[in-house]
């Protein structure tokens, strides 16, 4: 398995949700595991789609074909097949993934003033 891939069991765990596998009407997508792992790599090396490696084909079809599958809520069905698996490591989230600006967890600023409210009583 390479770093960012999905291993065989993985794989069988979804394979059979995405569209052009053997059997289904339309088109057959002899690249769909290439395809997610591409994906994977994207998000999991938080790169931008341009700095995809070569290896997986041209980023604008990826991320094409992304923006697709996302719209028509594949991904979401996906998301939830896999959410039912509560041993699934790719459903941990921690703090490398989960960030927050600084102002969010209500850090002052430098030399901010924070006005009394109008209930408290001043000398």
């Amino acid at each position: 398995m390479r770093r960012y891939g999905l291993s065989d069991g993985q794989w069988e765990w979804i394979k059979d949700f995405l569209p052009g596998r053997e059997g289904y009407v339309g088109g057959t997508a002899t690249d769909n595991r290439l395809f997610i792992e591409a994906v994977l790599y994207r998000y999991r090396a938080g790169i931008p789609w341009r700095d995809l490696p070569v290896r997986f084909g041209d980023w604008k079809i990826v991320h094409r074909r992304l923006r697709r599958w996302c719209e028509s809520g594949l991904i979401e069905r996906i998301f939830r097949h896999l959410a039912a698996d509560h041993d699934n490591e790719y459903m941990m989230i921690d703090s490398t993934i989960v960030r927050a600006h600084q102002h969010s967890a209500g850090a002052r600023k430098k030399g901010a003033w924070i006005r009394p409210s109008s209930g408290s009583v001043t000398a």
